[in-house]
């Protein structure tokens, strides 16, 4: 007997439950309009017979595939050697599972990706996109739109020009910043640098201008632009060091840039926090604890804003639940003081 022929089908569950076919199918399919004993003893001998509903005839009921893009605007090397990614996909991929959808991962590796992620997400084979680490250039959002996705975006748009209504899930990247060199301000130091990320996102302009409110009106030395990797910030703190090299505190940008900070302290001889005191931003525990010393940083809750994303989703995909007028949520920051700072 083939595996085809010995699997349940619509017709075993109907006998079994005593209801017609069409019952069953509504049960299944997740339609209204069937009584509560009867959905009871439908789901009853689902469960017995080990009925699995076949997805190509559920979508044609449901009109919905049960799966989810996430579109990360990044190359794999990034993804992959960022524990941020891992973090958030581990948010969304819980929450997508606890409602039976799939998760179907889209990376770009350059500008050739975006059309080919647009023609994917036009075809019909996801109900919604989740997409984040957007750069301000970036088309990805105006493809999406073509698209006739319902879309959550991670981070806060960098976009004003008011045509698009969008939902995101961010954190207080520039509350956060503020915290981390109100810190390192508090303890005396008074030559703070800033290692920034790559200013055409959102999230490190943020955490710039928190910087810039702390310190006012700063001395350019004292800020280098990065790229949110160990490698660029190595590169950003040397730079920094030759042109100021009495400075005494460093805010990176992100923990992963704050370990290449630290690397480079330990190479020119500098004490962490003695000579110079370093605060990070993101709290990744195999990074912050493992650094030497381990690091002071500002804490945001990356896995929940990947549940956030998936769940607003969901309610917008869920026509039993009214959608909610576009927004934003915005999840609240924390200092996390170890032997950093």
């Amino acid at each position: 007997m083939t595996e085809t022929a010995s699997r349940p089908t619509l017709e075993a569950v109907a006998a079994r439950a005593g209801v017609s076919r069409a019952t069953v199918s509504r049960v299944v399919n997740g339609g209204d309009g069937v009584r509560e004993p009867l959905v009871e003893r439908v789901r009853r001998a689902v469960e017995e017979l080990g009925y699995v509903p076949n997805q190509a005839a559920r979508s044609l009921v449901t009109k919905r595939h049960d799966a989810i893009a996430v579109v990360i605007a990044e190359p794999e090397t990034r993804v992959f050697a960022d524990p941020f990614f891992a973090l958030q996909l581990r948010g969304i991929s819980k929450e997508l599972t606890a409602h039976d959808n799939q998760l179907v991962l889209l990376l770009t590796e350059g500008r050739d990706d975006h059309a080919r992620v647009a023609r994917y997400l036009a075809g019909g084979h996801v109900d919604g996109a989740l997409v984040f680490s957007l750069h301000l250039d970036d088309p990805l959002p105006g493809l999406i739109q073509g698209a006739g996705v319902p879309t959550v975006f991670g981070g806060r748009p960098g976009w004003s020009d008011g045509t698009r209504d969008v939902v995101y899930v961010d954190s207080d990247n520039r509350g956060g910043a503020r915290e981390a060199v109100r810190l390192l301000a508090g303890l005396g130091r008074t030559r703070i640098a800033h290692i920034t990320g790559p200013l055409d996102q959102t999230s490190a302009a943020d955490r710039l201008d928190g910087y810039r409110e702390v310190m006012g009106e700063d001395d350019p030395r004292l800020v280098v632009e990065s790229d949110f990797t160990p490698g660029g910030a190595e590169r950003a703190m040397r730079e920094l060091l030759d042109q100021c090299p009495d400075l005494d505190a460093v805010f990176a940008a992100n923990d992963l840039a704050a370990s290449g900070a630290l690397r480079v302290l330990r190479e020119r001889g500098r004490r962490v926090p003695e000579d110079v005191a370093v605060v990070g931003f993101d709290d990744m525990l195999p990074v912050a604890e493992q650094s030497d010393p381990p690091l002071t940083t500002v804490r945001q809750d990356i896995e929940e804003m990947g549940r956030i994303m998936a769940r607003l989703l969901l309610r917008r995909l869920d026509r039993r639940v009214p959608e909610e007028a576009p927004g934003g949520v915005v999840l609240p920051t924390t200092l996390v003081r170890r032997a950093s700072a």
